[in-house]
């Protein structure tokens, strides 16, 4: 172990008032709420990876706040009072995104959500959730039946199909990197690769452990570390989840346009420059998916390509350019933990699949939080 300088000691590892772990979508914008609210504070972020690694830069890239049977399931496990709170932070935190950062920087596009059912049960609640949906969206018909489009679009397997015009994608890694722009313009400082071993906290300050030899002293901690932190947080329900996705070479005369989603969210694809991406089906693997190991498995691929077969792109040619995963937090419910651990600790963890959407509102609540 190299030994640390007075220079390095006065700088780099000097005390903060707030230190924040893990520097996704959750951490990102957990630390420009609290420097709009609070300037004079100083705040850093510790990211164990040399990039922001876990599901912020290894997702789909969907703008979207739940698909039409996601919505009608966790109605009916939460209730609609959890549920509409819930709808209404993603809603939201994609608006606040539009605010921030132009549509071009980040590739953002309203190009609609799509979800295909193959029964008529959920139809039966459409007129409910869209008569609930209402004021949070604005419209009449959040949710509405496009059966036209299955042709147009080029889809096999699929009976019915709901429009929602109010979701689009965008590129996670552009918005990554405008989010980092905009903390180092609030001076928020980073350090990268640096792993924390220990949190000790006392009735005076909080001490980060990096090292046996090394530690940073802050007056606040917040764990924005999602899926990665049963280390941190023992007694809280996280379940990792385990995504899985392929994208295509470009395939010629593609006829998908906008975000899909299938079977409650599980699966899901796009149009990435007339290229498909597509992941999900841990459905089909559970208890294997429930890891924070990033390989992808040959079962759940082939899944994948033979749904790519069967529904996408029925009767045509594919490649295969790119496989990869991503690691999302579950839990029981879909509702984010955010709360206050003790009296200098604080947590903002478990977005279930929806950190695009709910980060930018969860930074906003705990900036509300730490006072």
């Amino acid at each position: 172990m190299i030994n640390s300088s007075i220079w390095e000691l006065e700088t780099f590892y000097r005390k903060r008032d707030v230190i924040i772990i893990g520097a996704g979508f959750t951490g990102l914008w957990t630390a420009i709420s609290i420097k709009e609210k609070y300037p004079e504070r100083s705040v850093l972020i510790l990211e164990r990876n040399s990039i922001p690694l876990g599901a912020s830069t290894r997702n789909a890239g969907f703008a979207c706040f739940g698909s039409l049977t996601e919505i009608i399931a966790d109605q009916e496990k939460m209730g609609w009072n959890k549920t509409l709170e819930l709808v209404k932070m993603r809603f939201e935190g994609l608006q606040k995104i539009q605010t921030y950062f132009k549509s071009s920087e980040i590739n953002f596009e309203l190009s609609g959500g799509y979800e295909i059912l193959n029964n008529d049960h959920p139809l039966q609640k459409l007129d409910e959730v869209n008569e609930n949906l209402t004021c949070i969206t604005g419209i009449p018909n959040t949710y509405s039946l496009q059966q036209n489009k299955i042709q147009e679009f080029g889809l096999g397997k699929s009976n019915f199909l709901i429009e929602n015009p109010c979701e689009g994608s965008l590129h996670s890694g552009k918005l990554l990197h405008k989010l980092l722009e905009k903390c180092y313009e609030l001076k928020v400082e980073f350090l990268f690769g640096t792993e924390v071993t220990n949190v000790d906290e006392n009735a005076d300050v909080i001490l980060v452990q990096l090292s046996d030899e090394l530690s940073i002293q802050a007056h606040q901690i917040i764990y924005c570390t999602n899926a990665f932190s049963s280390k941190f947080l023992e007694n809280e329900e996280i379940i990792p989840a385990r995504g899985q996705i392929l994208l295509t070479e470009p395939i010629e005369n593609l006829k998908l346009k906008g975000t899909f989603h299938c079977d409650e969210g599980f699966y899901y694809f796009r149009n990435l420059a007339d290229r498909i991406l597509l992941g999900g089906g841990r459905n089909q693997d559970f208890k294997t998916e429930e890891t924070t190991d990033f390989q992808t498995t040959e079962f759940l691929q082939i899944h994948l390509e033979n749904f790519l077969r069967e529904v996408i792109l029925p009767n045509q040619e594919f490649r295969i350019a790119l496989r990869w995963s991503g690691i999302m937090a579950m839990g029981s419910e879909k509702t984010p933990i955010v709360k206050q651990l003790s009296e200098r600790q604080f947590c903002a963890v478990r977005l279930s699949g929806m950190g695009v959407a709910l980060a930018p509102k969860i930074g906003e609540i705990v900036a509300d939080m730490i006072k």
